[in-house]
């Protein structure tokens, strides 16, 4: 697994009430991240959706405060809520986890890596709407 990328932000409110709105993951549920459509199996800490015709893989860790998203060859972000001075910092990876095939992973990539801060942004904007609470990203 080789990371690409890396995100950080802050959300000015606790660690705990940052990650209890950010792994309301479930399709319905409170977390900018909250997939759409249907979860298989319909409760539990690990199910997949269908997003844009991909089935992606999702992830809770509530211990780790973190949600993992996988897709079906090359993706993986990771998404996790750590203490820090000014309320939560949120950090959120994107590796490549193919198993080989390194050339076409670069190619293919370029899109969500390119797309992946404006998201990043919107992800900290919906939690603070939720927290009533200031969300910015950090320089990188």
């Amino acid at each position: 697994m080789t990371e690409l990328l890396e995100l950080r932000g802050v959300v000015e409110a606790t660690p705990d009430k940052v990650a209890e709105v950010l792994l309301d993951a479930r399709p319905g549920g409170r977390s900018p991240l909250a997939a759409t459509g249907s979860a298989t199996p319909a409760r539990g800490d690990e199910f997949t959706v269908v997003l844009e015709g991909s089935t992606m893989t999702v992830t809770l860790d509530r211990a780790a405060r973190s949600i993992a998203h996988q897709g079906e060859w090359w993706y993986r972000g990771v998404t996790s809520v750590e203490a820090d001075e000014r309320g939560a910092l949120v950090i959120h990876r994107i590796f490549n986890v193919a198993p080989g095939h390194r050339w076409a992973v670069r190619f293919v990539s370029r899109g969500p890596l390119a797309a992946a801060p404006t998201t990043f942004a919107k992800l900290l904007g919906g939690l603070g709407e939720q927290l009533d609470c200031a969300a910015y990203p950090l320089p990188g």
